[in-house]
């Protein structure tokens, strides 16, 4: 025999308030009439979909082969080898967040709550590698010491991906950073003062290179502000009724 049970609309509506607010499964018990175990397995069944549906083209790392293109496709554009992108982080703004959470997200030189994201991105627009930070008053380098893109690094996991620049050759890529970032050698930044011609030829390639993750964060901010009203005027629909 059937037997009545929750539309899906409910059950994803639990599963995206349970992300994106961070909440517990039972904080929804009596607004969605949701009980707590059926929260969780709402939110479990939601992410075990989305990784099975975008697992093999958007939710992996860079394989070898994937390096290789990289560093082809920033050589002949850049000039650059061996680098496998730009890092950079953004301030997402978060018009709707809620009250309760203005003092986790705000910063006084922004209107609204923002979320940063760190990312890599490619000429091609190919983020490789995003990272929310945490909650708190976050800058570059807070996201970055919690960021999971050099795990593979410190665990020597990472893909030997060989490199050759004036004759010697180098086992991993790096990444063009601006001056924030620490001095390690996976990161590229520019002088800040360019004392010769060779420095200011090398400051204006690493300048051009570097639009290149703005321009990407340009499209990413475009497309979803088409996804977003649409998006909470569903939202808004489902909780009213």
């Amino acid at each position: 025999m059937y037997r009545n049970g929750l539309s899906p609309i409910l059950k994803c509506t639990s599963a995206i308030r349970q992300l994106a607010y961070g909440t517990s499964p039972d904080a929804f018990d009596e607004y969605l009439q949701v009980a707590e175990r059926c929260s969780r397995e709402c939110l479990w069944n939601f992410t075990k979909c989305i990784y099975i549906l975008y697992v093999e083209e958007f939710l992996r790392k860079p394989n070898l082969e994937d390096v290789q293109h990289v560093y082809e496709l920033h050589e002949r554009k850049h000039g650059l080898p061996g680098m496998l992108g730009i890092i950079d982080c953004m301030h997402w703004e978060w018009t709707k967040c809620p009250k309760a959470l203005h003092g986790q997200f705000k910063r006084r030189d922004k209107k609204y709550p923002t979320i940063m994201l760190e990312a890599v991105a490619d000429q091609q627009l190919w983020f490789w590698h995003a990272y929310f930070g945490v909650p708190g008053a976050n800058n570059d380098l807070n996201v970055l010491y919690g960021s999971p893109l050099f795990d593979d690094l410190l665990t020597d996991k990472a893909p030997e991906a060989p490199f050759v620049v004036n004759g010697k050759t180098y086992e991993k890529g790096y990444y063009l950073a601006d001056g924030i970032y620490p001095q390690l050698s996976t990161f590229v930044k520019a002088f800040t003062i360019a004392r010769d011609q060779k420095t200011m030829k090398f400051k204006r390639v690493q300048e051009i290179a570097r639009k290149d993750i703005e321009r990407a964060f340009g499209v990413l901010q475009g497309k979803s502000d088409d996804v977003a009203p649409l998006f909470a005027r569903r939202l808004d629909c489902t909780w009213s009724s």
